[in-house]
């Protein structure tokens, strides 16, 4: 696979610190064979919506917690509403809401507080995963 010359990625949080955490965690540069992630910060649904309709983001980030839209709801809208819709990762705080973030159609976890080891592999996994897989064509 060749490495794209940027990559970008939403977070999604009406916590500022939240979202900062997670920047910083993940970096901007999760594996060599990945592009360099250029980040994109919402603080709202109207904001997300925007930024996905788009078609410019690579990966979304959502906190499952946010409020007063929660990020397990958006994965799932999301996820049923846009074609071809990118890869999202929901932030959870427990790990018994695995299955809220299943049902949600979300493509991977990550428990808060966010750890930089596991993000930066869960995002390149992600990512990776994403990149290889068929294009929905409707």
């Amino acid at each position: 696979m060749t490495s794209p010359a940027s990559l970008t990625v939403l977070v999604y949080s009406q916590h500022d610190d939240l979202r900062a955490s997670v920047r910083s965690a993940v970096g901007r540069r999760v594996a060599s064979d990945l592009g360099r992630i250029e980040w994109v910060e919402c603080a709202n649904y109207s904001q997300v919506k925007d930024q996905l309709d788009s078609g410019t983001i690579d990966l979304a980030i959502f906190d499952g917690d946010a409020q007063p839209t929660g990020g397990i709801g958006l994965s799932r809208q999301f996820k049923n509403e846009i074609t071809d819709c990118p890869p999202i990762i929901v932030l959870i705080a427990r790990a018994q809401d695995r299955w809220l973030a299943s049902w949600s159609q979300a493509d991977a976890v990550i428990l808060k507080p966010v750890d930089p080891v596991t993000a930066a592999s869960v995002v390149a996994q992600t990512l990776r995963t994403h990149a290889t897989a068929i294009p929905v064509i409707r």
